[in-house]
């Protein structure tokens, strides 16, 4: 098991600038980071990879579907827009050293058209990763997200129906506590429909903060994790209101913690804590 963080809480684009957080997050005791990837930069994800080898941490990568390539839009233009995307996104993972893209690939975030999803939208996303699945370098992990930030996917039961529909190696799942703590009504049950593909964590306090200061199960979700014989990583995701545009995607409009410094290092001790409890 490895521990890492998610850099979205202090960019959406990693550069040079950042450098020193990932020193900091090295020196604290993490394994490694979870890159965004929501543009094509092969020369800067090459460098970015350097500088991740020289601090000595590891990586995983997330990204999202846009709505300009959304993998369910009804225009095939549009679908084909977001295989050529998501396959791009994949080959910078590759780029990074990241042995997997996790994120939203089914659908774009924040997108809800006062209905449930269609049969169709489900083929043309069954469709489209398959198309992903096959050109990628890395496993692809796909989230559910809750019913407020979309109507296509919501449930683990869900997440595992699709994996088992597109058919290929490459496409697998991810878990994140945030997500489950609204749409599941068991946790075990939860993880153990997607056990046999799960491929990433995402731990995820239910306000957004520090894990361990809200009303996530904790306890139950890691027992249900390591019943199911995951040994990837637990990667942290908690969001603030520094970046206006993510906080406004990820409706954080109230302090949540004193500084990320202080998030990252508690949320690791947190999770170490309970991970050998």
């Amino acid at each position: 098991m490895k521990v890492g963080m998610n850099m979205l809480l202090w960019t959406t684009d990693v550069g040079r600038e950042h450098y020193p957080i990932l020193r900091q997050l090295k020196e604290v005791g993490y394994d490694g980071v979870e890159i965004p990837i929501f543009k094509r930069d092969d020369a800067a994800f090459g460098e970015l990879k350097r500088a991740l080898n020289d601090v000595g941490l590891e990586a995983t990568a997330v990204t999202v579907a846009a709505p300009e390539a959304n993998p369910i839009d009804p225009d095939p233009a549009v679908r084909r827009a977001a295989v050529e995307t998501l396959s791009g996104a994949a080959h910078s993972a590759a780029i990074l050293g990241a042995q997997i893209l996790c994120g939203p690939i089914h659908s774009p975030v924040g997108c809800r058209v006062g209905r449930g999803r269609t049969e169709e939208e489900w083929g043309w996303a069954v469709e489209t990763l398959r198309q992903v699945a096959e050109r990628s370098e890395v496993t692809l992990g796909v989230e559910a997200l809750n019913r407020f930030e979309t109507y296509f996917l919501n449930t683990a039961a869900d997440t595992r129906r699709l994996v088992d529909d597109v058919g290929h190696p490459r496409l697998r799942a991810m878990y994140d506590t945030f997500h489950a703590n609204i749409e599941e009504s068991d946790i075990d049950a939860a993880v153990e429909a997607l056990a046999p593909v799960l491929a990433h964590v995402h731990l995820s306090e239910n306000h957004r903060g520090t894990p361990g200061t809200g009303l996530v199960q904790w306890q139950e979700s890691i027992r249900a994790v390591k019943r199911a014989g995951y040994d990837g990583w637990l990667t942290i995701e908690a969001f603030g209101r520094a970046l206006p545009d993510l906080a406004a995607a990820t409706c954080v409009w109230r302090d949540l913690f004193d500084s990320e410094e202080n998030l990252a290092r508690d949320g690791l001790r947190f999770v170490r804590a309970l991970w050998q409890g």
